[in-house]
Order: structure tokens, then C-alpha cells, then sequence
């Protein structure tokens, strides 16, 4: 089964994004197995960055601003694509204060959903969903109109 990594600095503090977050997940191991792995929140980004480092596996996308947009067709065919291939996928939210330069040099691909600023933990929700979306766009569902 396709394993993929929510790698994030910071814990979530409202239950109801934890709880959207768990049914997005739920959702989605029908597809894949998902770990999420929360990390301590750093004083700045380069504290985080060598603990992020370490926990990411495979193939690695990091969420910045500055990334390539996608539609949510094209994240779904870039998802089959690594899934196809064996890749284990490490998506890689950073804390408050960002990511550092040395982790989004280091990743695989930047994705960028906006060029909007979220709360980390919202960008966790949406990260989940469109995982999700991705997974029942490549089998077909009518759950993406």
C-alpha cells in the first residue's frame, strides 16, 4: 500500500481542525497508509530544519508560497504518477514561521496552494483534503465535480 508522510512543525491546538484532519485521513487509507508527523515548533525556521530533514521520506514536497500552483487534477496526476513509480510521498508543512531556504532547497518539488498566507494548521486540513481529492479523482469518483 502507498505510504505518505504529513511532516509538520507544531502540534494542533483546536480539536476541530485535529478532528477534520482524522476524517481526512480516515478517508484517505483506503488509498494509502498516512503518518503524520508532528515535530516541535523551532524558534525560527532553521531550528526545525534539521528535525524535518530527518523525518522525511521518499519523494518530498514542501508546501511554500513560492511553489508551482496546481490544479487539483494535476496534483492527482502527480500523486498517481509517484504512486505508479513506488515512491513513498513526504509533504512538508512548516511551523508559523515558515520553512528555511536549506529544506525547500532540498525538497523534490515546492507546491504552493495560494499565494495567500494560512494558519498552519488550517494548511493541514486543506492539505489532507486535496490528498484526498487526488486519490478519488485517480479512481473515478464523482466526489470531485
Amino acid at each position: 500500500m502507498q505510504k505518505i508522510y504529513f511532516v509538520v512543525a507544531g502540534k494542533i491546538k483546536e480539536s476541530f481542525y485535529r478532528e477534520a484532519v482524522a476524517e481526512y485521513v480516515k478517508r484517505i487509507s483506503r488509498f494509502a497508509k498516512v503518518e503524520i508527523k508532528e515535530l516541535p515548533e523551532g524558534a525560527n525556521p532553521e531550528t526545525e530544519a534539521d528535525d524535518i530533514l530527518r523525518a522525511v521520506k521518499g519523494y518530498t514536497i514542501a508546501l511554500a508560497v513560492e511553489g508551482e500552483k496546481l490544479s487539483s487534477e494535476k496534483l492527482a496526476k502527480k500523486i498517481k504518477t509517484l504512486c505508479d513509480s513506488g515512491k513513498e510521498i513526504s509533504f512538508i508543512i512548516g511551523s508559523s514561521c515558515g520553512l528555511s531556504e536549506r529544506v525547500k532547497s532540498t525538497a523534490d518539488y515546492k507546491l504552493s496552494f495560494s499565494d495567500m498566507t494560512f494558519p498552519h494548521q488550517l494548511m493541514r486540513v486543506i492539505l489532507a483534503e486535496q490528498v484526498y481529492r487526488a486519490f478519488m479523482i485517480n479512481a473515478g469518483s464523482t466526489y470531485h465535480k
